[in-house]
């Protein structure tokens, strides 16, 4: 199955991809030892300047993509502003009470978890996988049977989402009926299973036969390294991070520096 989604390479896709990600991993530990609400509400304003100007995608896949994540921050943010605790109440309905300290914990909440999904869509959108895993092999020196093992891991997801079509056109024109959801599920699952065990198995032939479980040195197809873009990402977030940090301390939206 082809995907056909269009896009522009910006100076994201650029970068080392096993840089950019433990720089973004050292920003996710960061996050989680934020406690201003207005830090985090610029932090997560600068990752959705990012999101929008240089992954490179057209905004209504953007816009497709960042809609589940906005509803994880709604519902996360409101379960806490709906049935949090605090002293100053400003609404209260049966089980529902929303208090100021409940309100702010609630945005809180929602904004770190917003962070943290606008740092994922930011790294998976800007990084092919097979430079990931020729990166971390070179950088990170991940045994080339373990890098080589996930790529082809992820070679048969749109292989098996193929089948799994091929299957489902082949019931439809032979007119078979589905009794039942186990009926159902035992028509899929028993050849979607049994190629995949097949592939699975002339895979493994084939990287034996390549020598993967081998210790020695190997060649790389790709070669990649470091450049320019690198000091422009770690110069980017640095600046995004201290800019959301300032302006959170000195002019807050909010007169709270500690929700915990």
């Amino acid at each position: 199955m082809k995907w056909n989604i269009h896009y522009r390479e910006t100076w994201l896709h650029h970068t080392n991809p096993s840089l950019k990600l433990m720089v973004l991993i050292l920003l996710f530990i960061v996050v989680l030892f934020v406690h201003n609400p207005n830090v985090l509400i610029n932090f997560s304003f600068g990752l959705l300047l990012l999101f929008i100007l240089y992954t490179g995608y057209p905004w209504r896949f953007l816009l497709l993509l960042f809609l589940p994540f906005f509803l994880v921050f709604v519902s996360t943010a409101s379960s806490m502003i709906l049935f949090g605790e605090g002293s100053t109440t400003w609404f209260r309905w049966g089980l529902i009470h929303v208090t100021e300290e409940s309100f702010l914990r609630g945005m809180h909440l929602g904004f770190r978890a917003l962070s943290f999904a606008l740092l994922g869509l930011l790294f998976s959108l800007t990084t092919r996988p097979v430079r990931l895993f020729y990166s971390l092999m070179q950088q990170l020196k991940l045994k080339p049977k373990y890098a080589y093992s996930f790529l082809a891991g992820v070679r048969l997801i749109p292989i098996m989402i193929e089948e799994f079509q091929t299957v489902r056109n082949a019931l439809k024109v032979r007119g078979v009926v589905h009794n039942g959801l186990f009926e159902k599920m035992k028509r899929y699952a028993i050849p979607l299973l049994s190629q995949s065990i097949r592939r699975a198995q002339r895979i493994a032939v084939a990287m034996e036969a390549k020598r993967f479980s081998n210790s020695a040195e190997r060649t790389f197809y790709y070669e990649i390294g470091f450049s320019k873009y690198d000091i422009v990402l770690v110069a980017v977030l640095i600046v995004v991070t201290a800019a959301a940090y300032y302006a959170g301390i000195y002019y807050p939206y909010i007169p709270v520096e500690d929700v915990r």
